[in-house]
């Protein structure tokens, strides 16, 4: 079975024909919110709001390990995480999509394994390509299919946040080797790493990273949300056919 994790601008799916819903209880506390079971063209998938039903929860305030566990529980092989980031290098354009292939994680504080029993053999996981290059060439697939245009491959720098970042911390990550910025990267991948589930994240450009382009002074976050509301009837088309190419 396939689930999405939707973020704040894709907080429920319309063409997902819900069935039921359920709350589901972890050892690591509450997700975010219910899980949405339904179909897509036939297919089963499982939908959660990353920021819960309202967007009420801040992106260093979720649950990832509750969120993640409640997924592997009712036993799904892959995860599709919606996001938006803003764009550091000029390609990265407010409008684009982005299949990233590579994170650097600058997150703190966040629960962020589950290796973290006194009586747990300790494991270390290989993280050399965070994403999986299955559910990466899905999305790529299915976008194709769908006739949407994205961009394959991109450093995706993952921040603690709330807040946006300064422009002189863009330019460090952008020194660092990052290509777009967001909020929820981590510890998503590397949760869904360890319960060897299959994790990729499809990223809708909102704007430009602080100091860039129509960024240069403020991020103009009004016209940041109307881009990403359009953006996103994209990303849903492009999900569509990644349900219908798995079904096939």
């Amino acid at each position: 079975m396939i689930a999405i994790i939707g973020g704040r601008r894709l907080n429920k799916l319309a063409c997902l024909k819900i069935s039921h819903r359920q709350v589901v209880r972890t050892p690591y506390g509450e997700p975010s919110g219910s899980l949405f079971f339904g179909t897509i063209n036939t297919q089963e998938v499982v939908f959660l709001s990353r920021h819960g039903h309202g967007i009420t929860i801040p992106p260093h305030a979720v649950n990832y390990r509750a969120n993640i566990w409640a997924l592997h529980a009712q036993q799904v092989k892959m995860i599709i995480a919606v996001t938006s980031v803003a764009g550091i290098h000029q390609d990265m354009q407010p409008g684009k999509i982005v299949i990233p292939d590579q994170i650097i994680d600058y997150t703190h504080s966040r629960a962020a394994t589950f290796q973290d029993r006194s009586d747990q053999i300790i494991s270390n996981i290989d993280f050399t390509q965070p994403y999986c290059q299955k559910a990466r060439a899905s999305l790529l697939q299915a976008a194709q299919t769908a006739g949407e245009s994205v961009i394959d491959g991109g450093v995706y720098a993952a921040t603690q946040g709330p807040r946006f970042e300064t422009a002189a911390e863009i330019n460090r990550l952008e020194r660092d080797g990052a290509d777009m910025v967001g909020m929820t990267g981590m510890p998503e991948a590397i949760l869904a790493r360890e319960l060897d589930i299959s994790y990729a994240t499809i990223a809708a450009i909102a704007n430009y990273a602080a100091g860039r382009g129509t960024s240069k002074q403020a991020i103009p976050l009004r016209a940041a949300h109307e881009t990403l509301e359009n953006t996103m009837v994209n990303v849903r088309n492009i999900l569509e056919h990644l349900v219908r190419n798995n079904n096939d």
